[in-house]
């Protein structure tokens, strides 16, 4: 059976969705003001094993994973760049899309925007007051009333005298606590605004998701995930608005991936280490960058340098390399006891670390089968290679395609696919005229290039280093 790490109770739970056979699940996704980092890969990418393990387990899942498109950040972006709003995060969300949709990552089956929810935003606000857990300044801003919910703290495990007002939270002197957090913010001059009971003003950070939410998935739902930055205290003061608002229960577990840290130094654009998915691709292949965050378990720390970058490469290369000239049937139903070690691992909060263990040994009895002369079992093997590296997103280009792009740029080298098969052909024939000189002479050519040749019976291939 499933288990999964609520971030909430501290430890592992048999999952067990709210309505059988369901599951909703609700993922912060980016602020649109940048390029997204390699952080927010990692979100996008452990979210997307996810909803994938899920389906694949049966599970009718219902993925939602928002934008927010209003933000101090968004209007000191615009006003620096002179453009409008609208404009500089309708480019960003399109920067998004392209480099999640190049990891393999599958579109949320909602994406909902906060400047498209604000009657739902000004609901739940209403609802606040209402209850008496919000109340407005004298500045005009909407707060709510953090010491009034007695369970706040119970996601960071911090007591209130130790908690902190977030860095995204401003401190006013007209709050009745400095705890408390905006969920309305007064209209300023030259920024965007909405009308409200309360005055033209625009949301806070917060509310914004608690809106989204339940307007998707409804006021009681499965799972809630993002990074582990986002635990206190945007996800704690979720937990509290959503829970004064409705009086019942929010989220049944809560889900958190770990920090990414830069050649174990965490990352920050202060300290110059900070990569865009843009800049990694640059270098290495898509499929690289997704083997590379899978190898290691969604909940501890992933440190990023170019030497894990290589040897997830190097991994990666020899999985394509082993299924090579397989003719490999396409779609293979999985065979139940072949996969189980992979579905327990699986199943042990998405264990992808022991997952892959279970392939690199499936990988092994494939390679033992192809020396032996066994064709037929290294076939059906790799079969089975292939349909469980589905379920987790890899191993679905055909070979030659991954392994002739692996350098992420197929011109790399100075030469082209086309070129490059042109000095093949040529040093074949040369080898076939015993004109020994010019055939290791081409394959110094490419060599130099990049290019490694590999050698048998039926031909040769190449592909790049």
């Amino acid at each position: 059976m499933l288990q999964i790490y609520n971030s909430l109770t501290r430890k592992k739970e048999k999952f067990k969705p709210i309505v059988p056979g369901k599951v909703g699940i609700y993922v912060c996704g980016m602020t649109v003001y940048d390029l997204c980092h390699i952080g927010h890969a990692r979100v996008m990418v452990v979210f997307d094993l996810v909803t994938r393990y899920l389906r694949d387990r049966g599970f009718d899942v219902n993925y939602v994973r928002n934008i927010t498109d209003i933000d101090d950040k968004i209007i000191a972006r615009a006003k620096e760049n002179g453009e409008s709003i609208k404009k500089l995060t309708g480019r960003f969300i399109e920067a998004m899309h392209e480099d999640i949709d190049r990891l393999g990552v599958l579109r949320p089956d909602h994406e909902p925007r906060a400047t498209r929810h604000m009657d739902g935003i000004l609901s739940l606000i209403g609802k606040l007051i209402e209850n008496g857990y919000a109340y407005q300044t004298k500045s005009g801003d909407i707060c709510f009333r953090v010491r009034k919910f007695e369970q706040y703290g119970q996601l960071s495990g911090e007591s209130l005298d130790n908690l902190q007002v977030g860095a995204r939270v401003d401190v006013e002197t007209s709050k009745d606590d400095p705890l408390d957090f905006v969920l309305w913010k007064q209209a300023k001059p030259g920024e965007p605004s909405w009308p409200s009971e309360w005055g033209d003003g625009r949301p806070g950070w917060h509310i914004e998701c608690s809106a989204m939410s339940m307007e998707t998935l409804g006021e009681h739902f499965d799972i809630h995930g993002g990074g582990q930055d986002l635990r206190f205290p945007h996800h704690e003061n979720e937990i509290a608005q959503s829970e004064c608002a409705t009086g019942h229960h929010f989220v049944n577990l809560w889900m958190h991936n770990g920090f990414v840290r830069i050649d174990d130094e965490k990352m920050s654009k202060s300290l110059n280490n900070f990569f865009t998915i843009r800049d990694v691709l640059d270098a290495y292949h898509p499929e690289i960058l997704r083997y590379f965050i899978i190898n290691s378990h969604y909940r501890s720390p992933l440190n990023y340098s170019d030497e894990t970058l290589d040897q997830s490469k190097a991994s990666l290369e020899s999985y394509y390399l082993t299924l090579d000239g397989l003719d490999l049937e396409k779609d293979a139903v999985l065979d139940t006891e072949i996969s189980a070690p992979f579905i327990t691992a699986m199943d042990d909060d998405f264990n992808t670390p022991g997952a892959l263990s279970v392939l690199s040994v499936l990988r092994r009895d494939i390679n033992t089968a192809r020396q032996s002369g066994k064709v037929n079992k290294a076939r059906f093997l790799g079969g089975q290679l292939k349909a469980m590296g589905a379920i987790i997103g890899l191993f679905q280009l055909r070979p030659i395609e991954f392994l002739r792009g692996i350098s992420g740029d197929n011109d790399s080298g100075g030469l082209a696919d086309a070129e490059v098969d042109t000095l093949v052909e040529e040093r074949t024939r040369a080898r076939a005229d015993k004109k020994w000189a010019r055939g290791d002479e081409i394959r110094d050519v490419l060599k130099q290039a990049g290019i490694v040749l590999d050698d048998s019976a039926s031909g040769t291939r190449w592909r790049r280093e």
